[in-house]
């Protein structure tokens, strides 16, 4: 396995912008950090600045992964670099969205008070659309291509893709019923930083879990195959077994919430 400095400069190699947007989402991230220390407008019962430091950090690992995993299809240097910026610009625009309307103090998903907001949130949803069916065409070309890694690892990075938009599914029911939690409603008690509903059910779980499949599974993957000196073949029934018991786990997390029970019940 390659150390993670390795995979750092494959990244920044690969594609300097999107390294570069990279790196501006942990700038943002430490912004929000001292926006926590300096501010204490609350929203939606925590700190403004909370929500976008979680999606800082997130957009830095899924861009940072997406733009390592990329690597490994036997793609052009130009299709590369036209879907590396397609995915790191419209996420970096996307979280601008939500930082902007943080320091308003205002909500940016469900956020339909003006038509301004209205617009914002919309053009946050084509956004997200737009990175879904980049996701689509992954697991495409997943299944059509041989991807430069070995067998258990193209299976378990196809598994992440699929998870992954099973994920941003959950995300889309959370639009249709315009909240996070089931049975409360949103903007009650919560864990800290995560703000998971701890006396209802919270539909952010399950799409928490489903988002960063793409990054455990193939970590899995990796980490077995230095373990388990077997067969490749036994190796991807470990990845396959492993994967579908996550999307169980995924499955029940989304049941538990749809029934109005929290994840962790603390009051």
């Amino acid at each position: 396995m390659k150390s993670i400095k390795n995979i750092i400069g494959i990244v920044k190699k690969s594609s300097p912008i999107l390294y570069g947007i990279v790196i501006l989402h942990l700038l943002m991230a430490i912004g929000c950090i001292i926006g926590l220390l300096v501010d204490d407008r609350t929203l939606m019962g925590i700190n403004v600045w909370i929500k976008p430091l979680k999606f800082t950090i997130s957009g830095a690992i899924y861009i940072f992964t997406f733009g390592y995993l990329i690597t490994l299809y036997p793609f052009s240097t130009r299709k590369k670099n036209i879907i590396n910026n397609i995915t790191s610009w419209t996420l970096l625009l996307e979280i601008g969205i939500i930082i902007y309307q943080a320091a308003r103090g205002v909500q940016s998903h469900y956020n339909m008070s003006s038509a301004f907001d209205g617009m914002l949130f919309a053009a946050m949803g084509i956004l997200i659309g737009i990175n879904v069916l980049i996701m689509v065409f992954f697991i495409i070309e997943t299944l059509r291509l041989r991807l430069k890694t070995s067998r258990p690892v193209q299976w378990a990075i196809l598994m992440g893709w699929i998870i992954i938009v099973v994920g941003s599914w959950i995300g889309g029911q959370m639009i249709s019923q315009v909240a996070h939690t089931v049975g409360v409603a949103d903007g009650g008690a919560g864990l800290p930083i995560l703000n998971w509903s701890t006396v209802a059910g919270d539909l952010r779980v399950a799409h928490f879990f489903g988002l960063h499949s793409i990054q455990i599974i193939p970590l899995f993957a990796v980490w077995l195959s230095k373990k388990w000196n077997t067969t490749s073949r036994n190796q991807v029934i470990g990845v396959v077994v492993f994967g579908l018991l996550f999307a169980g786990w995924i499955g029940f997390t989304f049941y538990q919430a749809k029934q109005g029970m929290p994840f962790i019940k603390l009051s």
